[in-house]
């Protein structure tokens, strides 16, 4: 059993039910999509969720990004309540799924229940080795700040020493991620976030901008990096530059911030203050990749299960890409009954 107490790291997103199956390109030129995406449906993409589950064979698969790290850290932990998680869903049978496969896992779900408004969903659509996310919130999208103030999650936001939060969650409740960035200042603990997405960059960047100065993590991809330094009306799209911008970016606490870039199979990206290394990655043979929809999940889950514990950067990208590799060789974001990495 891992020494770390109960309750260490908080995550809060979207919980969402992911609709997986194979699509030919054509599919996503339909209803406007591009391979390596995610985004927020509207009401045109009603009909496409209706034509998937009557016309395609779609596995059902617990998704939302930071419930799938946790899960990932809690399979590497092997210590089960270490994380716990925060977000919406309602009271229905995918709301139900949601819990009892998150905690099967290990994580402490905490979820607000909206009797009104069902569970949120989103289409996980593969093509080849690229997968497009589309998701359509409902539920998720009603979380309300106070949820967070019940007396039971004050303690447990007491007892916590790590947050991690992703971008998609700026487009629901900004106030609530304000309140354990804060409260994470204020205690000198560690605040993670995840950029996400381009259009969190291209569409909430005053929200995000808000938040960052709290951010004593910040994660992200190539495209997510790209659309942030845009935002920022940056002139450049090297990932390393973004990095070094990022992590140099106004800042509430005294603790450097570190930013860590993946790219798919090119090294990791981690910047450290003025510090910039690269870890390369061991690439798969293309037999062995299944499908890449939540490699970035696992990724970040793999590197808390780590830092969390103490220890180093090294380690943490280690075991990160570690459970990477583990998630692309299956179905969605699932993992093998057994963790090799210990």
């Amino acid at each position: 059993m891992s020494p770390l107490p109960e309750n260490t790291l908080i995550g809060m997103c979207n919980p969402l039910l992911d609709i997986q199956t194979t699509v030919e390109k054509a599919f996503l030129d339909k209803w406007g999509l591009k391979e390596n995406d995610a985004i927020l449906c509207d009401d045109k993409h009603n009909d496409m969720f209706t034509e998937l589950t009557r016309d395609f064979s779609v596995e059902y698969i617990p998704g939302g990004a930071a419930q799938n790290s946790l899960r990932v850290a809690q399979w590497i932990l092997n210590s089960p309540n270490r994380t716990v998680f925060f977000g919406a869903v309602g009271k229905d049978q995918y709301g139900e799924l949601l819990a009892s496969k998150a905690k099967e896992a290990g994580v402490n779900v905490q979820y607000q229940i909206n009797e009104t408004v069902k569970t949120g969903t989103c289409a996980a659509l593969i093509n080849g080795t690229h997968r497009s996310l589309c998701a359509h919130l409902a539920a998720a999208n009603t979380f309300t700040q106070d949820h967070l103030q019940k007396e039971e999650n004050q303690k447990i936001i007491e007892q916590a020493k790590f947050f991690y939060v992703t971008g998609f969650f700026i487009t629901v409740c900004p106030p609530a991620i304000l309140q354990l960035a804060s409260h994470s200042a204020e205690f000198n603990k560690t605040f993670t976030l995840n950029l996400s997405a381009p259009f969190i960059s291209q569409f909430f960047f005053d929200k995000l901008s808000e938040i960052l100065p709290f951010v004593d993590v910040l994660f992200g991809n190539e495209d997510e990096a790209s659309a942030f330094a845009k935002a920022n009306g940056w002139e450049t799209t090297c990932v390393k530059e973004v990095a070094v911008k990022a992590a140099a970016l106004p800042k509430k606490t005294t603790k450097p911030r570190l930013v860590v870039f993946t790219q798919g199979p090119d090294p990791v990206i981690v910047v450290e203050g003025d510090k910039v290394t690269e870890y390369p990655v061991t690439r798969l043979n293309k037999e062995e990749i299944v499908d890449t929809n939540g490699a970035g999940d696992a990724f970040v889950g793999g590197f808390l299960s780590q830092f969390i514990q103490g220890k180093g950067i090294e380690a943490s990208v280690s075991c990160g890409c570690y459970a990477a590799q583990e998630i692309i060789k299956k179905h969605g974001c699932t993992v093998p009954s057994v963790c090799k990495y210990h």
